[in-house]
C-alpha cells in the first residue's frame, strides 16, 4: 500500500470534469482532449482505483457509488494542486505585516538601520524589523530561516549562501576637537604614544586587531569597550584614540564633538555586504527586502567621504 503509485493530476481533473459532465465528449471539449484519449485516461481511473466510476446510461455517464465518495477528496487535491502550481504573490510592501529579522552589528544599528527603517517605514508601514547580532550561529540561523537576511561582514559563508557587496570600508582615528597634543593630523608618533579606546565589537576589531599584531604594533590601550555605546562622548571628553570603520566614525563625529583623521597604520579595507541564504532566493518578501537594501547601500560612499578631513562635516 504504501509503494502505491499516486494518481497523475490530470486523471484527477478528468475524474472532477466527467463528474461534472456526465459527458466524455464535452470532457474532451473542456479539456482540450480528443475523445479517445479521455477514454484511455478513463480506462487508466478505473484500472488504478479499482472501479468503473462512471458507467453509461441512456442519461450519460452516471458516476458509482466509489465515485460520489471520492468526489470531494478530488476537489480538494485539485484545490492543493492549483496553489502549489501558481507562482507566488507579488509582495506588496504597502499591505505587508511581515516581521524581517536581520542580523547585524551594534555598529550597523547606527550607520544601516537608522536608513533602513526609514525607508520600510516610507514603503512598509506596518512591517516589522527585528535586529538580532551577528555571531557563530548566524549561517545556521539563515539556514534554517529563523533569520531573513545579514548585513555586514560575515567570512567563510560558502556552499548554499548567496552574498552581494555594498561598499568597501576603511579605519579612521577619533579624537576629540580639544586633544591637547593631536590637532589636524594623526601622525605615526602620535598614534603609538596615544592613549587608546578599544571596541570589541564585530568582525571590524578582529581585522584591526590582526593588522596591528601582524605589524608588531601595541598600542597604549587604556579602556576596552564591548561596544560602541558611549563611545563618541568617551573620545570627546578625553584625550584617548579610538579607531573605527570610516562609516562609524562619521557618524559618530556628527553627535559628538570629535576629530575624523587618517589612520597612520596600515590596516586593510574590508567589505560590506549582505548575505541570504538559497532558500530564501525566490521568496517574494526576501527578494523585495534585499532589492531595498541594496538601492540603499549598493556603491555607498556615505562614511568614507570624511577619511583624511578633520573635524565634523559642514553641510
Amino acid at each position: 500500500m504504501e509503494n502505491q503509485a499516486l494518481i497523475n493530476g490530470n486523471l484527477l481533473q478528468l475524474f472532477a470534469v466527467l463528474y461534472s459532465t456526465r459527458s466524455v465528449s464535452k470532457s474532451a471539449d473542456l479539456m482540450g482532449l480528443s475523445q479517445p484519449t479521455v477514454s484511455v485516461w478513463l480506462g487508466k481511473l478505473r484500472e488504478q482505483l479499482g472501479d468503473d466510476l462512471f458507467v453509461r446510461t441512456g442519461g450519460g455517464m452516471l458516476p458509482t457509488k466509489r465515485a460520489d465518495e471520492l468526489i470531494g477528496h478530488v476537489s480538494t487535491a485539485l484545490d492543493a494542486l492549483k496553489k502549489i502550481s501558481v507562482a507566488p504573490d507579488a509582495f506588496t510592501p504597502s499591505k505587508a505585516h511581515q516581521t524581517f529579522r536581520i542580523c547585524m552589528t551594534d555598529a550597523s544599528h547606527m550607520t544601516l538601520l537608522p536608513r533602513l527603517l526609514l525607508q520600510i517605514r516610507q514603503q512598509a508601514p506596518s512591517v516589522r524589523i527585528d535586529a538580532v547580532p551577528i555571531d557563530d550561529q548566524t549561517a545556521k540561523s539563515l539556514e534554517g530561516g529563523e533569520v531573513d537576511l545579514a548585513l555586514g561582514i560575515i567570512p567563510g559563508l560558502e556552499t548554499g549562501f548567496y552574498q552581494q557587496t555594498f561598499y568597501e570600508q576603511s579605519f579612521v582615528c577619533l579624537v576629540g576637537q580639544g586633544h591637547p597634543t593631536i590637532k589636524r593630523q594623526m601622525t605615526w608618533d602620535a598614534y603609538l604614544e596615544a592613549g587608546h579606546v578599544e571596541v570589541l565589537s564585530g568582525k571590524s576589531y578582529s581585522l584591526l586587531d590582526s593588522a596591528l599584531k601582524q605589524q608588531n604594533i601595541y598600542r597604549k590601550v587604556r579602556l576596552q569597550l564591548p561596544g560602541f555605546l558611549g563611545l563618541a562622548t568617551l573620545v570627546a571628553t578625553t584625550d584617548l584614540v579610538a579607531t573605527v570603520p570610516s562609516q562609524i566614525g562619521e557618524i559618530l563625529a556628527k553627535n559628538a564633538s570629535l576629530q575624523i583623521l587618517k589612520c597612520p597604520i596600515d590596516v586593510p579595507s574590508f567589505t560590506v555586504k549582505q548575505y541570504w541564504h538559497a532558500r530564501a532566493h525566490k521568496d517574494v518578501a526576501n527578494q523585495w527586502l534585499r532589492s531595498l537594501c541594496a538601492t540603499i547601500f549598493m556603491n555607498d560612499s556615505y562614511g568614507n567621504s570624511m577619511v583624511n578631513r578633520p573635524g565634523p562635516r559642514v553641510n
